[in-house]
């Protein structure tokens, strides 16, 4: 294998209660454009997204609903957006009261980043039958104003799984989750199944960073470093990780020992400090700022989307990376071929590891 290794301001304070603590920030537009759309017109919708564990430059999961909101402002013309950072170890009640903030304040559409906020927005949402909310990374049935948007993870990490199972010289791979829950779990059953596929003699070290009700594996690089050197010194020469923040740590271990990285949600190529960036093999993405956008978009257009949309390979909701030409090249066609077998139905993906 080769080795050649790359409108608002921000709120000083917010009304809150107990130990919520809010923090909100403003979307700045980089485009210098004011948030205005080509026509030139600005939009009265008002958008609020409250982000997961880790916030706001996690350089994965919630860096991407970012640019969903940063491209709503660009395209849609949305003036009146802002995104809200959690407290750590924040409690449902605090969530609750995060979306009831931006739901008092006016904005017409408010989504919740992760899981987390499944409970909260259906206690909230009753109350505020005239806001469109939704909910990413969580089913939500018979809410008639909380929209899902969920994803098919583990048919990115099976590409994932594939892929470091193909670059391996020690036939020898790792996989490190952020926190041991159902949503984490289609991130290794995927990856699993992928190494399989390829070479099922292939071995496979496996390490979340924290057991529920401990989130903090989501947001610890120095955990997430350590763990990975640990699995780098058991022989791994290639780690995915589905840990949020925390991957950032997963990052500079596989820069020291020169293995390979498999990021996830972003293209963490991209957001890779040049002198990483030759480490960073793919990345299993999901596409939250494509959902973000469309969710808005289909407000702003009075066809809201409902119920539970889904994101999958077909779809281009989700997929593998090819920045690092220097790396994946070579087993681009073979990934592919893959993919296109589970898009046709030929592969079945697990969601649950076996135990």
């Amino acid at each position: 294998m080769k080795r050649n290794r790359t409108i608002l301001t921000r709120f000083a304070a917010v009304a809150a209660t107990g130990v919520l603590g809010l923090s909100m920030t403003a979307c700045d537009n980089p485009s210098g454009d004011d948030g205005k759309k080509g026509g030139g017109e600005d939009s009265e919708l008002r958008v609020g997204l409250a982000y997961d564990i880790g916030g706001r430059g996690d350089k994965s999961f919630n860096d991407s609903a970012y640019r969903g909101l940063e491209r709503v402002k660009k395209e849609l013309g949305v003036t009146d957006a802002k995104d809200l950072e959690p407290s750590e170890g924040e409690s449902d009640a605090d969530k609750v009261e995060r979306l009831k903030l931006m739901a008092e304040e006016g904005y017409g559409v408010v989504i919740g980043v992760g899981y987390a906020y499944a409970e909260p927005m259906k206690e909230v949402a009753k109350d505020y039958p005239d806001v469109n909310f939704a909910v990413v990374d969580s089913e939500i049935e018979g809410a008639d104003n909380i929209t899902s948007l969920v994803f098919a993870e583990e048919q990115a990490s099976f590409l994932a799984g594939a892929s470091a199972a193909l670059k391996t010289e020690e036939d020898h791979v790792g996989f490190i989750g952020g926190v041991n829950t159902p949503l984490i779990q289609k991130f290794e059953a995927g990856f699993i199944a992928g190494v399989e596929e390829i070479d099922p003699k292939i071995k496979i070290e496996n390490t979340y960073l924290s057991q529920p009700p401990d989130m903090k594996g989501f947001q610890d690089p120095a955990r997430g470093k350590e763990v990975a050197l640990g699995q780098y010194d058991k022989g791994a020469d290639v780690i995915y990780h589905a840990a949020g923040a925390s991957g950032n740590g997963i990052l500079e271990a596989a820069a020291d020992q020169e293995k390979l990285f498999i990021g996830v949600d972003s293209d963490q190529y991209e957001s890779a400090p040049e002198d990483r960036k030759k480490y960073v093999l793919t990345s299993a993405v999901k596409d939250v700022d494509k959902a973000v956008f469309e969710f808005v978009k289909s407000v702003q257009d009075g066809k809201a989307q409902a119920g539970i949309q889904r994101f999958d390979l077909a779809s281009g909701g989700v997929s593998y990376t090819k920045s690092n030409k220097d790396e994946i090249g070579d087993v681009e066609k073979e990934l592919d071929e893959l993919q296109q077998k589970i898009i046709d139905g030929d592969i079945k993906v697990p969601t649950k590891p076996e135990k």
